[in-house]
């Protein structure tokens, strides 16, 4: 965080650090069975039957070169991304097909996938639509997992385009992949919210007269070769997206007057 932070300022690039305690919190659909009892009940519930689809797949990716009497090591099976081979390991050893031992996972025998007792979980949101069904063929458990985490961020202050740009090739060496997209979005985002509030302030000079052509504009959209982002807002976030930009020294607003 702090080297990332000192490198856009290198790069004149104004930011500041913050750091977060929060939770982290999901939801969770649990059913558990035999395979052969869950493909019976998951007719129709499209989650369900992809998750065994996939399962299948595994189970015969896992025992294509395995035979029994001979080891492979955990990290030949399976990698902690790949739940489905998870799950398939966790019901062999449980089924006493597969030991463990100093690492190595050692094949005992080869059951038949339909008799192997499996436990799938199910993000809530996955299977919002499908709660009654499930309710009625399975007999389902909730889990919920609350994480404590303390995060790092470095925000960058900045709403020209150039500058955003600037920082997101920066932030490619410290950021993982996933917090560079959304940072990207948020950039884009703002730099465009912040090109028509400053177009509307030209004509607008007064507060109340830009925030009323500026809701009528919502939502403002940015158009791609393949792809829109469609922004949305609301007048209390403009209220401080407008507090924003007159610190970085775009407009000032005084009363319910508006100088760019």
């Amino acid at each position: 965080m702090n080297a990332l932070s000192r490198e856009l300022s290198r790069a004149g690039i104004m930011n500041r650090t913050r750091e977060e305690v929060s939770p982290q919190i999901s939801h969770y659909i649990v059913i558990e069975g035999t395979y052969a009892e869950l493909l019976e009940r998951a007719e129709g519930i499209a989650p369900v039957e992809e998750h065994l689809e996939g399962l299948r797949a595994a189970y015969e990716e896992i025992m294509a070169n395995w035979n029994i009497g001979t080891e492979k090591g955990i990290e030949d099976v399976f990698d902690e991304s790949d739940l489905g081979k998870l799950i398939l390991v966790t019901a062999l050893m449980e089924a006493e097909a597969v030991d463990e031992s100093d690492g190595k996972l050692i094949l005992k025998e080869k059951p038949h996938l339909d008799v192997l007792r499996v436990e799938l979980r199910f993000p809530i949101e996955d299977v919002e639509g499908y709660l009654d069904e499930l309710e009625d063929r399975f007999n389902p458990s909730m889990v919920t997992e609350y994480t404590l985490e303390k995060n790092y961020y470095v925000e960058v202050m900045e709403v020209d385009r150039e500058l955003v740009e600037a920082a997101l090739e920066i932030a490619e060496e410290y950021a993982t992949e996933e917090s560079l997209v959304e940072a990207m979005f948020d950039g884009i985002a703002r730099s465009v919210l912040a090109d028509v509030i400053l177009e509307l302030a030209e004509r607008h000079r007064r507060k109340n007269e830009l925030m009323e052509a500026l809701m009528e504009r919502e939502p403002i959209v940015v158009e791609g070769e393949r792809e829109r982002v469609n922004v949305y807002f609301d007048e209390d976030a403009i209220e401080d997206f407008l507090k924003e930009l007159q610190t970085l020294g775009y407009l000032k607003v005084k009363g319910n007057r508006i100088w760019v």
